[in-house]
């Protein structure tokens, strides 16, 4: 019997983990990071109770932290299995990995610093640069469309998610006494049209479909529309004479950034100024997309073709060191940065934020989803001050809220996603969401399909049980008969009750018909099952 259980990203966006148990493999699908508020990320430490070191398989569907951000961790706890993604995606958790390591020593750093004038223990970090490092030979890359057999009875097939470079949706298929079934994850869905990474495949066969739900009750701005938006701010800051800050995931934001700044400079939409890529992190995810062009889609590799650079600008500086990003904040005049990380809560955009969210004339665009607990959502919920290291920064600067650049389908596109399922008896799990979106997601799934829908909670453990055999449905006649059998079940507890007010009758007797009835009710209830 293969059974799932819940380790993260239930009722929350953060911390995808799921793992599943079949026959003697054990295995995790994701092993994400919790970011957000300080409850949340306390789960980051609740790795142990599902043993690393038994897990055979990590199946990873993209780079993202919240996906991959604890593989360091489950290494330094003895994990000694294989983790199984694309060449792109191994490509960027060697960067992801080593940067996430260098935040956790630096922030334990930090801590310590103050417990020891404050006379507490001293922390440790989640995992250090040397797990991140050991945890690399682990990889075992595949291409974007290739099955691989984990056991014979267990076999994983990759599909592309659209969403970042290299990103999977993953189809496990198994067996349980002959019987097939198939479980399909869908990572992060991507959008349709997306500007560099290829639709989200089509999938139509499964028995269960664990999906997300970041954005499954709200729609997006168009992409043009959302184009405008981010035009209109950079000039309307490039007239103030002030920054426009656009904090950034690392991978994929960035690049869509970059491709649309090359647009808008192409087609003369704002006069030059320089653009600053703040973001050691996201220069070295830029180089390894470019290396990569057999990921982009149709339209990413005509530009190519053509001799076009979309992830390059005249106007590009690198700032890689942390001088360099420092020397930015003293530039006078206007200048577009972009920072990680794009929930704003680590890494250098909060020095720009510190700067700039202050001053009335600055722009501030927030183009991705921002967790709870984040500094990013609270300047997005309207926050007028924000504290930022251990200073409180007031909120001046206009806030731009851009989600037509969101690499997550939205309800629409997710529904019509889901849609394509062909087998009417499809179970799905909402996982990837708020608890509210999560729900809501699943009535608006209810109220378009037949489908069964669930939303899990964190650590519950689930059994994916295979279909019935056709053969093993009753006939007509056989059905008939149960439900009479059913009736007569219910005449008998109803006979049952009624001895009870039946004066005439002596109580040994009474004793004796309820024996009858409710062996006969027993035997019944048999025969219905």
């Amino acid at each position: 019997m293969m059974q799932i259980t819940f380790w993260g990203a239930t009722r929350t966006v953060t911390g995808s983990c799921f793992l599943l148990e079949h026959a003697d493999r054990r295995f995790l699908v994701d092993c994400g990071m919790f970011q957000g508020n300080k409850e949340i990320e306390k789960r980051n430490y609740f790795t142990k109770k599902y043993q690393p070191q038994s897990l055979q398989y990590i199946l990873l569907t993209h780079a993202h932290m919240d996906h991959s951000g604890l593989i360091p961790k489950v290494v330094k706890e003895g994990f000694k299995g294989k983790i199984i993604c694309t060449r792109a995606t191994f490509e960027l958790c060697q960067i992801m990995l080593r940067d996430s390591a260098h935040i956790q020593e630096m922030e334990a750093e930090w801590q310590n610093r103050k417990n020891i004038r404050s006379g507490q223990k001293p922390v440790e970090p989640l995992y250090t640069i040397k797990d991140a490092e050991r945890s690399l030979n682990f990889f075992q890359p595949v291409d974007p469309e290739e099955c691989l057999l984990l056991g014979p009875d267990l076999e994983i097939c990759f599909h592309k998610a659209g969403h970042i470079l290299g990103a999977s949706i993953l189809d496990i298929r198994f067996q349980e006494r002959g019987l097939k079934s198939k479980a399909v994850f869908s990572g992060d869905i991507g959008r349709q049209d997306a500007l560099i990474v290829p639709d989200p495949d089509i999938i139509e066969e499964a028995d269960f479909l664990f999906v997300e739900s970041t954005y499954g009750n709200r729609q997006h701005k168009s992409l043009e529309e959302s184009k405008s938006e981010l035009l209109s701010a950079i000039q309307e800051g490039i007239k103030n004479g002030e920054k426009i800050i656009i904090p950034a995931f690392a991978i994929e934001r960035t690049q869509e950034i970059l491709y649309i700044l090359h647009e808008f400079r192409k087609n003369g939409q704002y006069p030059s100024v320089p653009v600053y890529l703040d973001s050691p992190l996201a220069i070295s995810a830029t180089e390894i997309f470019k290396k990569f062009p057999e990921y982009f889609d149709e339209e990413m590799t005509r530009l190519l073709d053509q001799g076009e650079t979309p992830l390059a600008l005249p106007e590009l500086k690198y700032s890689r060191t942390a001088e360099e990003s420092m020397a930015i904040n003293q530039q006078k005049g206007p200048a577009i940065i972009i920072a990680a990380s794009g929930m704003c809560n680590a890494g250098r955009i909060k020095h720009h934020l510190k700067h700039n969210l202050w001053r009335p004339g600055a722009q501030i665009v927030i183009t991705g989803f921002q967790a709870e607990g984040t500094l990013g959502r609270s300047i997005v919920d309207g926050a007028r001050k924000v504290r930022i290291f251990q200073e409180d920064v007031a909120v001046r600067a206009r806030v731009h809220t851009i989600n037509g650049f969101s690499a997550h389908a939205d309800q629409k596109e997710l529904l019509s996603w889901i849609g394509n399922f062909k087998n009417p008896k499809l179970e799905i799990f909402i996982i990837h969401g708020e608890e509210s979106t999560s729900l809501a997601f699943a009535q608006s799934i209810q109220a378009a399909f037949p489908f069964q829908v669930h939303v899990p909670h964190w650590q519950e453990t689930i059994s994916l049980l295979p279909p019935k055999e056709t053969a093993a449905e009753q006939p007509p006649e056989a059905e008939e008969l149960l439900t009479l059998f059913a009736s007569l079940k219910d005449r008998l507890q109803d006979l049952g009750g009624r001895l009870g007010r039946a004066g005439t009758l002596k109580e040994e007797r009474i004793q004796e018909i309820k024996t009858f009835l409710k062996n006969t009710e027993s035997n019944l209830e048999g025969l219905i099952k």
